[in-house]
């Protein structure tokens, strides 16, 4: 029954590439409606974050669970390829919304989720978008998929940080580092056990962060070569925590620039 669900939905797509007609009308549309919804909900009673979040986690939880089902009954022949594990940077908010009920009497980690979702959420659905190399796939569903789940990374960062949910200023940043580092490390130990265990039937490239390998990142691929794999992937891990500072930094800036009217 479920092969027969999935195969039904396989419809085929015609190939298309960076800068293609698709990818910007998708891009500039997807980013217009989302960074419009973002401001919206921003815009409703003080505690619909305790809506919001959640409901981002249940729909992005059913986006994974189908194209989980999709790639293992369609694309790889009743086969889970691990290089589709999710826990990318980008698979972490879907955790995180869905953990945020419950933590009712934890403000400080809730600023923490908000703080993550506003800098690394927002730039994870904003590098994909950019470079969308791994977001086109030969079947429709599959790239809708990928375009709406990066859409909705973006209304979320937009809307922690137009709503004020996350830790402003520099140390609310450094306090948030440190969930970072245990995704990234989290990441690297299912890298590791699956190159010792599975590697050469199964590959994982978490985070992408792979030590045993070069960088698939544009850039940083060169780096892994000429430097080595782990100075590569250390470049790679700074650069993507440099890229989430500047997201933080123009948020805290956000508020002065346009301050909200009292009533």
């Amino acid at each position: 029954m479920l092969s027969r669900f999935f195969t039904a939905t396989a419809w085929p797509m015609a190939a298309n590439h960076p800068g293609s007609v698709l990818h910007m009308a998708f891009t500039f549309a997807g980013i217009t409606l989302t960074v419009c919804l973002a401001f919206l909900l921003s815009r409703q009673n003080a505690r619909n974050e305790n809506t919001v979040l959640p409901a981002c986690g249940v729909i992005l939880a059913v986006l994974e669970l189908y194209k989980q089902g999709f790639l293992y009954y369609v694309v790889y022949n009743r086969h889970f390829n691990w290089w589709y594990f999710p826990f990318q940077l980008c698979s972490i908010p879907m955790y995180l919304c869905l953990i945020y009920p419950w933590l009712k009497n934890r403000p400080f980690s809730r600023k923490r989720i908000a703080t993550f979702l506003q800098d690394f959420g927002l730039l994870g659905g904003i590098m994909a978008l950019a470079v969308p190399d791994g977001l086109f796939h030969p079947y429709w569903t599959l790239t809708l998929h990928g375009f709406l789940w990066h859409f909705i990374l973006i209304l979320l960062g937009v809307y922690c940080g137009r709503k004020g949910l996350a830790d402003a200023g520099a140390g609310g940043f450094f306090r948030m580092l440190p969930l970072y580092g245990l995704c990234c490390s989290i990441a690297i130990f299912i890298n590791t056990m699956v190159q010792l265990c599975i590697y050469p039937r199964d590959y994982s490239d978490l985070f992408y962060i792979n030590c045993f390998f070069p960088s698939e990142q544009p850039f940083f691929h060169q780096l892994s070569l000429w430097l080595g794999n782990v100075w590569g992937h250390i470049l790679y891990v700074l650069a993507s925590c440099c890229g989430a500072g500047l997201i933080h930094l123009a948020w805290a800036v956000y508020p002065r620039l346009h301050p909200r009217k009292k009533s």
